[in-house]
């Protein structure tokens, strides 16, 4: 796809300007990467998946905003690829899920927020995903809209809720977006430390 990385790079920056010790695991992009605490390239799926496992061990919140492939080759050639051999037939096989995986493995106290890039049906699919993976706040965006999705500056998203609450923010730049997406995060951790001021933050499930 045509993912460029500006809205992860935002809500890195967004972090880092807010106080947070911020670990960055980034896919190949064209932009300046925000100045971070750590910034961990990657190339691959596999590699992503590994960063990010290793990193949300120790994260308060981890914030997944990644497009990555659903499927990868089966089988890669080192070499090129002869005309001669004919048209070759490539074999899919499917990428781990990264935010099922870390929502599998989160520690209690840990926020999880999620991302889906849908072209249809946008509730419905994003509000499954929400539930199927049990995250604390999922945002969802049109990629098919005008001033939405990859390589712009700009977003529409929307933002569900565990509760089934739905909030449609208007387009703005992902910086904002950002923002609006950490005040719903630092507001989690304000509830949670209320339920539970002595045993510290916990989970909203």
């Amino acid at each position: 796809n045509r993912s460029s990385g500006k809205m992860g790079y935002a809500l890195a920056e967004a972090s880092r300007r807010r106080g947070a010790r911020v670990l960055l695991v980034s896919g190949p992009t064209r932009i300046e990467p925000p100045a971070v605490s750590v910034l961990e390239p990657v190339r691959t799926a596999k590699e992503m998946a590994e960063a990010a496992a290793r990193h949300a061990e120790t994260a308060t919140v981890v914030v997944m905003a990644a497009a990555v492939a659903d499927f990868r080759p089966a089988i890669a050639h080192a070499g090129k690829i002869k005309k001669r051999q004919g048209v070759p037939t490539v074999k899919l096989e499917p990428t781990t899920d990264i935010l099922a995986e870390i929502s599998r493995r989160r520690r209690d106290g840990q926020i999880i927020v999620g991302f889906a890039a849908e072209t249809d049906h946008l509730i419905e699919n994003a509000a499954a995903k929400l539930r199927a993976k049990r995250l604390d706040l999922l945002v969802a965006n049109d990629v098919s809209q005008s001033g939405a999705g990859f390589d712009v500056d700009t977003n529409i998203v929307t933002l569900l809720f565990p509760d089934g609450h739905k909030l449609a923010l208007e387009k703005m730049a992902k910086l904002e977006v950002a923002n609006r997406v950490l005040d719903e995060v630092v507001e989690m951790r304000r509830k949670s430390e209320v339920r539970s001021p002595k045993s510290g933050i916990e989970s909203r499930k």
